[in-house]
C-alpha cells in the first residue's frame, strides 16, 4: 500500500507511458506514486514465458519498438537497446516474392523487376520514400514539444506536395497514382491499417494517420527489435523510476478519481490517495469511468495477435529467399491491395474475411538472447504474427469459436506460401501441447485493458493542436487530471511520448 497520504502526482497504470512520466517526474523532486492493477508493470510491452517449460520469453503484446525517442532513453538513463532489420519487408507473390533489403539497393532493385517487369515501381518506390523520410526527419522532433497549429506543423514539413499526399487526400489516392503493382501497393498501405480498421479511401483519413505514425518514428521510419524482449525496456523504465524515487505499487486498480480542479483523490482497492496532479496512463474510456462521467463511443480494435515458438524456420516455395531472410523483416500475407480491399469489405460486413491479411516478424534471428542457449543452439525461432481486419465485433459473445476459426484461415494463408506446413515446424511445450498463443480484440481488453482491444485506445490523431487539444495534448477538462497514455495526442505505439509531454506539462505549472 502507498507510504504516505498524498503525493505530488499519482499516475493511474504502469505500462511504459506511466513508467516514463513517473521517471521524469521523481527525477525532477516531485513525490510520485504509481498505482498499476496487475501483478507487474509493463501493461502492453512485456515479455512473457508464453509456453510451458519452454526458456523463450516472447513480447506478448506489443513487439517492435519505432516511436520511442531516443531523447527519452538517454534522459532516463535507460540501459536499452534496439537492433535495426537488414530486411525491410519480404512478401511471397507465387513462386516468386518481393524483398525489400535496406542495405542492398541493387538487391531490391532486382526482386521488383522480377515481380512487376520492370523497374517502374522500384523507382516509384524510392521517390516516395525519400518523401516520407524527409517529413518524418521534420515532424518527428516536434513530439515531445507542445503542440504545433496545422500551420505550423505545415511550415515545418515545408513539402506542399507531401503535405497534400498525408495529410490532406485519402492515402489511396496517392497509392493509386504513384504504384502500379497490386502487391507493391498493398506493401504500402498496410502500414495504414495496423492497429486501425480502416480502408484505402476512407474519408475520415484514420488510414492516413496511421501511416503517419508508423514512417516518422525515430526520423527515419524503421521499426526495431528491443534487445532482450518488450519487457526490457519497461524493466529498465521502472528501475529508473524507482531509482528517482517513484514509489509503484502494483495489485492495486484505481476505481474513482474525485477533483476539484486543484486537489484530487484517488481511490483504489482498499483506501484513497490525495494527489495535486493525476496521471492516467489507462485509455480515456477508462478515466471516464473513473470520474463518474459517461464515456465516449467505445473504441473497436481489430487484430489478432499471434504468438508461436519454433523447432525450425519452415521452408519456402521461393527458393530464391533464404527463410531466415524472409522472416527477419515483415513477412506480408495476403496483403496485396486487392486481398487487402475485399478483407476490410467482409470484415465491415461482419464476416470473417476468406483470406484474412496478416504479417509476421520473428524477433530470435535479430536477437536470440530472449532464448536459451540450449534453444538456441537446437535451431529454435520465435515468430509474431499481427491479422489485420480482425474487428472485435467478429468475436462477440454470439460468435462461438470465431477467434479459432480466424486462426485456422489465417495460417492456411501462411502455408499456402510455405512449402511445408507450419504445424510441422511448431515446438511442443512441456505437456506437449503446441506452442502457439491468440489474442483477439477481446483479450486484449480483458488481460491488459485495451478498450475493445484498440491498440491505440482510440483513433490515432494528428500530431498538432486541435479544439481542446491543450498545449501538449494531454490535458483534459479537469485542470489537474492528465492522460500519458496512448489516447494522448501524439499517443499510440511503443514511445513513451505521452508519459514523457504529460510530465512536462506538470513540471511547466
Amino acid at each position: 500500500m502507498p507510504m504516505h497520504s498524498s503525493y505530488d502526482a499519482v499516475i493511474v497504470g504502469g505500462g511504459h507511458n506511466g513508467l516514463v512520466a513517473a521517471a521524469y517526474l521523481a527525477r525532477a523532486g516531485r513525490s510520485v506514486l504509481l498505482l498499476e492493477r496487475l501483478a507487474v508493470t509493463g501493461g502492453a510491452a512485456v515479455s512473457t514465458q508464453a509456453f510451458t517449460g519452454m526458456d523463450a520469453r516472447l513480447s506478448r503484446y506489443s513487439y517492435l519498438v519505432s516511436l520511442l525517442p531516443k531523447k527519452i532513453v538517454s534522459d532516463l538513463g535507460l540501459r536499452f537497446a534496439v537492433r535495426r532489420r537488414r530486411i525491410s519487408s519480404y512478401t511471397p507473390a507465387g513462386r516468386t516474392g518481393l524483398l525489400v533489403d535496406a542495405e542492398d539497393p541493387a538487391r531490391t532493385r532486382e526482386s521488383f523487376i522480377r515481380l512487376t517487369g520492370d523497374a517502374r515501381d522500384h523507382e516509384a518506390w524510392q521517390r516516395f520514400y525519400a518523401m516520407t523520410h524527409r517529413v518524418a526527419e521534420r515532424v518527428f522532433p516536434t513530439l515531445t514539444g507542445p503542440l504545433p497549429t496545422r500551420a505550423e506543423l505545415e511550415r515545418t514539413v515545408d513539402d506542399p506536395a507531401a503535405w497534400e499526399s498525408l495529410f490532406e487526400r485519402p492515402l489511396g489516392e496517392t497509392v493509386e497514382s504513384v504504384f502500379a503493382d497490386d502487391v507493391v501497393r498493398g506493401v504500402v498501405l498496410t502500414d495504414a491499417l495496423i492497429g486501425t480498421f480502416s480502408h484505402a479511401h476512407d474519408p475520415s483519413l484514420r488510414q492516413n494517420r496511421c501511416f503517419l505514425y508508423h514512417v516518422i518514428g525515430g526520423g527515419t521510419g524503421d521499426w526495431d527489435v528491443p534487445v532482450g524482449g518488450m519487457g526490457a525496456l519497461t524493466d529498465a523504465l521502472a528501475g529508473a523510476a524507482r531509482a528517482a524515487g517513484a514509489e509503484i505499487v502494483t495489485n492495486c486498480e484505481v476505481t474513482a478519481v474525485r477533483t476539484d480542479g486543484v486537489r484530487a483523490e484517488v481511490e483504489y482497492d482498499g483506501g484513497t490517495v490525495g494527489a495535486r496532479h493525476v496521471l492516467v496512463g489507462a485509455s480515456p474510456q477508462a478515466l471516464s469511468l473513473m470520474l463518474g462521467e459517461a464515456p465516449a463511443e467505445a473504441p473497436e480494435g481489430a487484430q489478432l495477435k499471434v504468438n508461436m515458438l519454433l523447432r525450425r524456420l519452415p521452408r519456402l516455395r521461393d527458393t530464391s529467399v533464404d527463410p531466415r531472410q524472409a522472416f527477419a523483416g515483415t513477412f506480408h500475407i495476403a496483403e496485396s491491395y486487392g486481398q487487402l480491399a475485399t478483407a476490410y469489405e467482409q470484415a465491415a460486413a461482419g464476416e470473417l474475411p476468406d483470406t484474412p491479411p496478416s504479417e509476421i516478424y520473428c524477433h530470435s534471428l535479430t536477437d536470440p538472447s530472449i532464448l536459451s542457449p540450449e534453444l538456441t543452439e537446437q535451431g529454435y525461432h520465435t515468430l509474431t504474427l499481427f491479422g489485420l481486419h480482425a474487428p472485435a465485433r467478429l468475436f462477440a459473445a454470439d460468435r462461438r469459436g470465431a477467434k479459432e476459426a480466424l486462426l485456422k484461415a489465417t495460417l492456411a494463408q501462411l502455408d499456402a506460401v510455405l512449402d511445408e506446413p507450419l504445424a510441422d515446424c511448431l515446438a511442443v511445450d512441456a505437456e506437449g501441447r503446441p506452442c502457439i498463443e491468440a489474442k483477439s480484440p477481446l483479450d486484449l481488453e480483458r488481460e491488459i485493458g485495451l478498450p475493445g482491444g484498440h491498440i491505440f485506445h482510440r483513433d490515432l490523431s494528428w500530431p498538432y493542436a486541435g479544439e481542446g487539444t491543450g498545449r501538449w495534448g494531454v490535458e483534459t477538462r479537469h485542470p489537474n487530471i492528465l492522460l500519458c497514455g496512448a489516447g494522448a495526442v501524439r499517443g499510440g505505439g511503443v514511445s513513451g511520448i505521452p508519459g514523457h509531454n504529460a510530465a512536462m506539462a506538470v513540471l511547466e505549472r
